[in-house]
Formats: C-alpha cells, structure tokens, sequence
C-alpha cells in the first residue's frame, strides 16, 4: 500500500510518523525547492534522499531505535538531514543551543547519554574540552571542516554519499520520540523536552492552517534550528504547504529587510524583541517594499505597536501563546478582530477531532472564573509525554493529560487569553529561557562571592535583562568586570548578567531563602545606580 492511499485512510490526520509525512510530501512536491539557506537550493526530492543518507550512515555506526545523536550544530541543511535521518530509523535527535560553553554542553550530552554528536566545525573548541568528560559518546562526527583533513569516519557529510535504499526501522510510531529539546526553567538543570513524531506533524498541519499557506509561500526564519519555533512552525509548517523555506543564520536589525526582499519572503517567524527592535529603525522610503503578508510570533503587542507596525510595513502580524512543551497553544486568527494585548484563543487543528482546551487554575489547581488571573493549563493531543529521565518534573506539569505550563494569566468570556506573567524565576533574554538558580551558581563559584541573587528588570526592547544581587566574602571586594568576565567564560552570552548591584545583606526567609519578591519590588527603578556591564563597553560575544 502506497502513502497516499495509507494517508486518505488515515482515522486522525495527525497520527503520522515524521518519515511518512515527508514522504507523502514529497511525493506531491517531487522538484519543489524545499531549502533556500547559505546559497543553496535543495528540493523536496533532494531533500528526501539525503535524510536517507543520513539514515543510512547513523546505521552504519551503530545508531538505533532509541539512540541519542546531539546536534550541535549552526542554521545548515545538515542540521535538517540529521534531524528527519534519525527520525527514519526511530533514535533521537538532541539539538544544543550553540552558545552553550563547556560545562552546558557537556551537562546535555551526559543527561541523555548520547551515542554520538554531530557539530559545526566553528565549535570544535567546546568538542576538544568536553570529549573526555562525555563517556558515552562513541562518534563525534564534524560538517562544515576542510574535508581532506578529516577521515570520512569523522564527519558528517549525507550528501557525498551514495544512497543504499536500506530498509528502515518499522516500529517506528507517531507516538515515537523525535527530539529532545532542552529548556531551561527555574529548578536549575534544563529538561528534555520529549517531542513525539505526530506533535511535529500536528503542528505542521496547524501552523499551515493558521497562517493560511499554500505551496505557493515562502517561509522566511533567521532564529536557530535548535529552538522549538523553527522546528514546530517554519520547517513543519513549510513541509505541510509545501512551501520553500528560506534560512539564515541569525536576527540582524540591519539586515533584515534586504534579506527578507531578496528571499520574496511572505510568512515570518518572529520573537518579540526582533518585532520592537524594528519598529525602533528609522523610517526609509522602502518600509512598504516588501513581499511579507503575515508575521507570526509574540507576545501579544499593544493596539497602537500593531497598528502603527502594519501601517508602516504593509504587512499583517498575528501572535499567540505556546511552549516547546507543546505546539498548540492559543493564536489569533487573520481577520478577525484583535482583543488588545491578547495572545489569541486555543488554536484550532483543521480536523476539528482535534480538540484543544485551556484553563486557568487556581494555587489549589482548581478552575478560577474567567478574568481570574491564575496558571494556564492546556490539554490536546500534542502535549509532551514527559521530560526526560525527570519523572519529579514531568508530575508537575503533567495531570490527568492537562499541562500545567507554570505561566500565569487570565482569559475573558470568549476564551482569549491575556498573559500576565511568569509563575517562577523564569528570565525570558534574547528570546531564551534562563534559569536564574543556574546563573547564581555559575557566580558562587567565584572566589570574591558569598551569596547572589539573580532576577529579571525589565529590557529596552521588550523581555528581560538580567541582574545580580552580590554580597561579598569577607575581607573580599568584588570587580564586578570580574564577574562579567566569570560568567562569560562559564555561560552563553545571554545569560550573562548587565546589570550587578552589590550588597552587605540581602532580604531572607525564615528558612535562609532570598525573597526575591522583595527585591523585585524595593523601588521604582532597579537599575538605578547599578553597574551597567553595556554602558561599561564590555563585549561579551
């Protein structure tokens, strides 16, 4: 039986395996260009072919049902075929954010117990210092380097293979493992997210409904691979249009458009700080000369950002509410009025057996009226089965099949939601999650520190920045250069602290805790009088 006759029989549309969805795909979108990235054209059939390729070498060198093969990798078309390569034999692809130092890196690879890493030549320092501390690792396996220099044994290179039509794993499953992608919250540690093969193709299957697109789109995304959005929504969405997806390499404010007309791009992804820094470029001649008809991304924007960013650009924006937890979150629909400062209601799968709840609980977890502010609850069929190896987390945020996202809002009448504010410590910076208990201690490890808090304060261009609470040792003085500098070395760029406030005392609990609702409140402007790492001309990139 072919795949489009196993696709018309299919009882929920969703219930696929990546592979078969791929395929089915293809099969109608054979010389279509699928990729558009670093000047390359790759076709939905090319495109195909190599993630056999891949399939094919990962068996070759043991990779199984099961196995976890790390992703560190840049925005490239390896990162793609490596990803849907592992998905045809049933092992799990682990993408790692590539501003991850050492010790991030190595904490990743070691939770998972990852049989091989696939990385960019440009991170081979973080390679050289983690290989002896990444026991379980038995392939390290480079793309990007000067070919002669390596033995094809160390490198990962689907295309200058030959294709050996081997037949793949058949337990593969919707409810197989594709992914885990790591998110950082407060408990410390950052989880693996399991994501499952119909999760992906649910949300292919949504983000194409939701923003209406034919295979006529062209999908444009400049955020990495290893996130959850250009996962979900610009590679899955792009694949179930059948549209063109067009790649680059990282957000530039001063870039943007040029690369956005050159591409004839008309569907973006965006997070919020990207949409702010933006509107904040001087108006040209040019604004309206562009091909976007639709931004998608959040949060949710004031009445008088959205109407004044539309009018500018000749573009519309719709945002939504969602979680790498799960891909169905809330969204706005195109058309319909906007509510102000609303992230949308529950999104809505095209085969309406797929159904998609949202509530708002209490301390108790028991439903509050609407216009209560409380923690929003979601329950669909795309929801995480669990974080992996940490069945202490996946309780808390799973019950009954209903996720607990640890967020806080409220929603009206109609069910629209209005995002209020995160439950925990959370710090939302440059479009990622930082954990603040990690931060604290990367900078207890310095020698002049006795204790540190950290907490958000509010950015220029939306999110979060970061700051330090430091009381010193005794007899110590702390440079706070030096802590910048500290932290540089140990963390990614972007949990790196601006600002450092340094303390004899800091406000506690009974317990010894610091009660960092008291820091957040003590006066107007948090960063009054702090050290300002930027304003001090510290490069930290």
């Amino acid at each position: 039986m072919d795949n489009a006759h196993i696709q018309e029989n299919l009882v929920l549309p969703w219930e696929q395996t990546l592979p078969s969805f791929l395929d089915i795909n293809i099969q109608n979108n054979p010389n279509k260009i699928f990729l558009e990235i670093n000047e390359q054209q790759i076709s939905y059939s090319s495109f195909g072919i190599s993630s056999k390729k891949s399939a094919e070498h990962f068996l070759e060198i043991g990779i199984s049902k099961g196995d976890r093969v790390c992703l560190f990798l840049d925005n490239c078309p390896e990162f793609l075929f490596a990803w849907f390569g592992l998905a045809r034999i049933g092992a799990i692809g682990v993408p790692i954010n590539t501003s991850y130092k050492e010790h991030e890196f190595t904490f990743i690879v070691n939770n998972c117990a990852a049989k091989a890493v696939i990385y960019s030549e440009s991170f081979g320092s973080v390679i050289d210092q983690s290989r002896h501390k990444t026991l379980s690792v038995q392939h390290f396996l480079s793309v990007h380097g000067n070919k002669d220099s390596k033995k094809l044994s160390d490198r990962f290179d689907p295309e200058s293979r030959e294709l050996q039509n081997t037949q793949f794993c058949s337990e593969v499953t919707p409810n197989t493992i594709s992914t885990l992608v790591y998110t950082s919250g407060t408990t410390g540690d950052p989880k693996g997210v399991q994501i499952t093969h119909k999760m992906y193709v649910a949300a292919g299957q949504g983000f194409a409904y939701w923003t209406e697109s034919t295979n006529e789109d062209r999908f444009f995304t400049c955020l990495p691979f290893f996130h959850a959005n250009a996962q979900y929504y610009s590679t899955m969405g792009a694949i179930a249009s059948g549209a063109t997806l067009i790649v680059e390499q990282r957000f530039s404010a001063s870039k943007f458009w040029e690369q956005v007309r050159d591409s004839k791009a008309t569907v973006v992804n965006f997070i919020g700080m990207m949409m702010s820094i933006l509107a904040k470029n001087e108006p040209t001649t040019r604004d309206t000369d562009n091909s976007v008809r639709l931004f998608y991304g959040s949060p949710a924007f004031s009445p008088e950002f959205l109407s004044d960013f539309q009018k500018r650009f000749d573009t519309d924006i719709i945002v939504g509410f969602g979680m790498t937890e799960t891909c169905y979150g809330t969204i706005e629909v195109i058309g319909e009025k906007r509510r102000a400062n609303s992230s949308g209601k529950p999104r809505i799968h095209p085969d309406r057996r797929f159904e998609n709840l949202i509530r708002i609980l209490d301390e108790q977890g028991k439903p509050v009226p609407n216009g209560t502010p409380g923690e929003i609850s979601l329950y669909n069929p795309a929801i995480m089965p669990g974080y992996w190896n940490n069945p202490e987390q996946s309780k808390i945020s799973l019950h009954d099949g209903w996720l607990h996202t640890g967020d806080l809002g409220w929603v009206d009448e109609d069910d629209f939601l209005y995002f209020v504010d995160r439950k925990k410590d959370i710090i939302r910076r440059r479009g990622e999650n930082i954990s603040s208990k990690e931060v604290e201690d990367v900078i207890k490890q310095h020698l002049t520190v006795l204790e540190c808090a950290i907490i958000a304060v509010p950015a220029e261009f939306a999110e979060d920045e970061v700051k330090a609470y430091l009381i010193p040792k005794p007899g110590s003085n702390i440079d706070p250069k030096e802590i910048i500098l500290w932290c540089a070395s140990q963390l990614a760029y972007f949990k790196v602290p601006r600002y450092i406030e340094i303390r004899s005392e800091l406000p506690q609990t009974p317990s010894l805790r610091i009660r960092k609702d008291i820091l957040r409140n003590e006066k107007p402007n948090l960063v009054e009088d702090c050290f300002d790492r930027e304003a001090a001309g510290i490069n930290i990139r």
